[in-house]
């Protein structure tokens, strides 16, 4: 090859690389896992999202949603992220699933801990960084916080007294032992379950469970108020969800899409939160004209539930909850109810 000949080739290829940065990161289709129901609010959010994630990144991020629990149980949905596996890149979890990686995030789920959606939203700003850098270090970005409601207790029976919910074979989630643990010292008949069985057990008239926790969205969308006719009016516990992928996706995407795709996740958080509240109150008045009946206690009723299931959550710290974070989500809550007068 002549001397000019090789002078315009390596030209040719300058100008290629100039135009094709090196740097630029090749497609990616996220597999995104959730418990959420088919169709539920949840599952249109996210489906939304991927939508906004595969338009604003000119199809450089895809997403594939498996709702309805169809890639397993949140504890099998954790096994197919893992380093090596790398089967799924990313899921919505609650509670129970976040803290397959990091037991911190337990604190979310300390029941009668929290008293309100300010006061909960609060705390989870405050303690976000921490659980960010907890997360990352376990190889999982934390994307944007979700949210299912309050839980309250959906039962066969009346359920009136912290001792009748003790007495209650109450659903617990499958996978999470240290808190099968938890409940089964402190005199309540836990009964591990995958969430997809609720639904089949609580329909036996012998079932595993007679009583299931749960927000009265999902209780409406999986029509658990069938055959747990009952719903006690005291709020249990915020059902906080997380929406993680893997480093190893994230690091895949380019810089500029990993805003998009950020960006995106907070609008998804902002969406569900907001729709959270009214969910709820539009759930629990569809249920009652198909039949559900509150269970409403009476002030000192009220009190005296409260009273006896507080004391139960400082045994949370240290076995459930990790002591640091337990001490940090305490300061933060006494002091937002500080600023609250209480």
């Amino acid at each position: 090859m002549s001397g000019l000949k090789k002078l315009l080739c390596t030209a040719a290829l300058a100008a290629a690389a100039i135009a094709v940065p090196v740097s630029a990161a090749a497609p990616i289709t996220v597999r995104l896992a959730t418990q959420a129901p088919v169709n539920s609010t949840w599952h249109k959010a996210l489906l939304d999202m991927g939508a906004q994630w595969d338009a604003k990144t000119s199809s450089r991020v895809k997403v594939t949603v498996y709702a309805g629990g169809m890639q397993g149980d949140e504890p099998s949905t954790v096994r197919m992220m893992r380093p090596g596996v790398d089967q799924l890149q990313a899921s919505l979890l609650m509670v129970a699933g976040l803290a397959q990686l990091d037991d911190a995030f337990n604190v979310f789920g300390m029941p009668f801990f929290f008293q309100s959606d300010e006061e909960a939203a609060y705390v989870q700003q405050k303690l976000t960084p921490v659980l960010e850098k907890r997360l990352e270090a376990k190889g999982f970005r934390l994307l944007c916080w979700g949210s299912g409601g309050w839980v309250q207790l959906f039962s066969k029976k009346p359920l009136k007294t912290l001792d009748d919910v003790k007495a209650a074979k109450l659903y617990t989630s499958e996978g999470d032992d240290k808190m099968v643990q938890w409940y089964k010292s402190n005199g309540f008949h836990p009964v591990a379950l995958a969430a997809k069985d609720i639904p089949a057990q609580l329909k036996l008239s012998a079932g595993m469970i007679d009583t299931a926790p749960s927000p009265p969205y999902p209780a409406l969308v999986l029509q658990m108020f069938r055959d747990a006719k009952y719903m006690l009016d005291v709020r249990v516990a915020p059902l906080v969800g997380g929406l993680i992928i893997t480093n190893t996706a994230w690091n895949k995407i380019d810089p500029a899409d990993q805003k998009v795709v950020m960006d995106e996740a907070k609008a998804f958080e902002k969406r569900i939160m907001a729709d959270a509240p009214k969910q709820d109150a539009d759930s629990v008045t569809t249920m009652k004209t198909r039949g559900l009946q509150i269970t409403t206690l009476d002030p000192k009723a009220t009190a005296d539930f409260r009273s006896a299931a507080e004391k139960l959550v400082p045994t949370l710290k240290g076995s459930i909850v990790p002591a640091d974070i337990y001490d940090m989500a305490v300061q933060e809550r006494d002091a937002f109810r500080k600023t609250k007068g209480k």
